[in-house]
């Protein structure tokens, strides 16, 4: 059967505009096919590579990058505003010994959001973002792979799934863009007073203890050596060293040595940091009375990895969650409080939105000075959700708008245990180691030592920020924290706790 005028036929099938046939001749030699046109396989001269255009020779193209995958340019591992490093695990800001995860969120994709939070731009339903690239978030770590098949690229979850530097948007914030501008980064602070001891083992610190011990007598001043100059770190694992060279309790021998305050102390040191916070948040909950400003203080000052470990340890030790704990012992907007800042939920990005400062400004205005009564709700979502940077924006910004400042209007509008719990919240972001001092000051104050907040904040503050909250003491009363303690504290408990101070300003 024959098809007359196949290849030549006007009117059929191929001459229509941009289709096949028209080429005079048979396939390979058209003019406008597909071999000819420039920058394609067919013409280049030579193999692959050096063909114009074409996919090896481009610039940062696979093939011709020295080496393998990494060091190709603009590849992503290398680029700047990865996660940093993690600070080291169990010491103070470096969150718990076995890592982050314990936050909770380690089966997210994008570790830093919450579940119900907003998605941010180009975030597919699936695992991740879509396949382009987020402009607005360059280099962020769970960027999406190029090829998937690559090893190490962003498929992958994160080295530290929900470090806190991560964003964590809260249900109620808006997502990126909108104005969002860094904001000046905090200055550095001095830092701890203790730090590792150079060399410190701990099968012979135990030997030094037990040798402290026996006998008749106790050697208070060789403990007060060992433990004012060892960090946290190399303090907790002594009690397992001793019981393994000793098949005794470290903390039972201490307890049954050592008496009052100088024993609190001491057996302060030996609890991790999320240990001891537990425990001394149960002490302020059980009993007759609540310490009320115990809970403000550590629940305010600690980030949401610490909460979220202090939580875990709380739940193990005392079979109750500080949730509940607080419910049942706390009331009223207080309680919200409480319960809020216990949530460990605060955002932590370090970007502020101008524009979001205002409006929270306005709204907190709206809320309380604006208003007859105050809605305490709109402080506590605002307080506890918002980040620190950002809340600082929003106290500058309240100051211009009103004329007054934030606690002064937190003072006029709020009583009570939600006054000062508000405060301590404010004082706190505004700038912590100013708030320490004041605690500080305070519990030496007058007639009788609050004794329990002394050692709670030596202890819980001497790797993290103890010399900026020195200076800050002095700065703001006249006179040295050591000579404070000095002059308010005797015999071994006043050693110690002046070993943890480090030195006078």
């Amino acid at each position: 059967m024959s098809y007359p005028g196949y290849p030549s036929q006007m009117g059929g099938y191929p001459p229509q505009p941009g289709a096949y046939p028209p080429q005079p001749g048979a396939y390979p030699p058209q003019a406008g096919g597909y071999p000819p046109q420039p920058g394609a396989y067919p013409p280049q001269p030579g193999a692959y590579p050096p063909q114009p255009g074409a996919y090896p020779p481009q610039a940062g193209g696979y093939p011709p990058q020295p080496g393998a995958y990494p060091p190709q340019a603009g590849g992503y591992p290398s680029q700047p505003g990865g996660y940093p490093a993690a600070p080291p695990p169990g010491s103070w800001g470096g969150g718990p010994t076995g890592g982050y995860p314990s936050i909770g969120m380690s089966q997210l994709a994008n570790p830093g959001y919450m579940p119900g939070g907003p998605m941010p731009p180009n975030q597919g339903p699936a695992m991740g973002y879509s396949s382009q690239p987020t402009p607005q978030m360059p280099g962020y770590p769970n960027a999406p792979s190029p090829n998937p098949s690559m090893p190490g690229y962003g498929m992958a979850p994160g080295p530290m799934p929900g470090y806190p530097s991560a964003p964590s948007a809260s249900p109620s914030m808006p997502a990126y863009g909108g104005g969002a501008m860094p904001v000046a980064p905090v200055t550095k602070g001095l830092g701890g007073t203790i730090t590792d001891f150079p060399g410190a083992d701990p099968l012979k610190d135990v030997e030094v203890l037990r040798k402290a011990m026996k006998g008749f007598g106790t050697d208070e001043q060789a403990i007060i050596n060992l433990l004012g100059s060892r960090s946290n770190k190399q303090r907790v694992p002594l009690l397992r060293a001793y019981k393994t060279s000793y098949g005794k309790d470290l903390v039972k021998d201490l307890h049954s040595e050592l008496s009052g305050d100088f024993r609190k102390l001491v057996l302060a040191t030996l609890k991790t940091p999320a240990e001891f916070d537990a425990s001394e948040l149960h002490s302020a909950i059980k009993g007759a009375g609540t310490d009320e400003a115990c809970l403000i203080e550590i629940l305010s000052s600690r980030s949401n990895a610490e909460i979220k470990e202090i939580n875990r340890i709380y739940k193990q030790e005392y079979k109750k969650s500080l949730e509940d704990s607080i419910s049942g012992d706390t009331s009223g907007h207080f309680r919200r409080l409480l319960i809020a800042l216990a949530q460990g939920n605060r955002d932590e990005r370090e970007t502020v939105d101008a524009s979001l400062a205002a409006q929270d400004a306005q709204a907190l205005y709206a809320a309380g000075e604006n208003k007859l009564g105050t809605d305490e709700s709109k402080f506590n979502a605002i307080l506890c959700a918002r980040s620190k940077p950002h809340l600082r924006a929003v106290f500058h910004e309240y100051q211009r708008m009103c004329g007054r400042d934030i606690e002064k209007s937190i003072s006029r509008e709020m009583s009570g245990d939600l006054e000062s719990g508000m405060l301590a919240v404010v004082k706190c972001i505004k700038n912590t180691p100013a708030y320490f001092a004041e605690r500080l000051y305070k519990a030496m104050k007058g007639a009788g030592t609050k004794d329990t907040t002394l050692i709670r904040i030596m202890v819980s503050r001497s790797e993290v920020d103890l010399m900026d909250i020195r200076k800050e003491f002095v700065k703001n009363y006249g006179k040295s924290l050591y000579t404070a303690i000095s002059g308010d504290t005797s015999g071994d408990y006043k050693k110690l706790l002046l070993k943890f101070c480090g030195g006078s300003d």
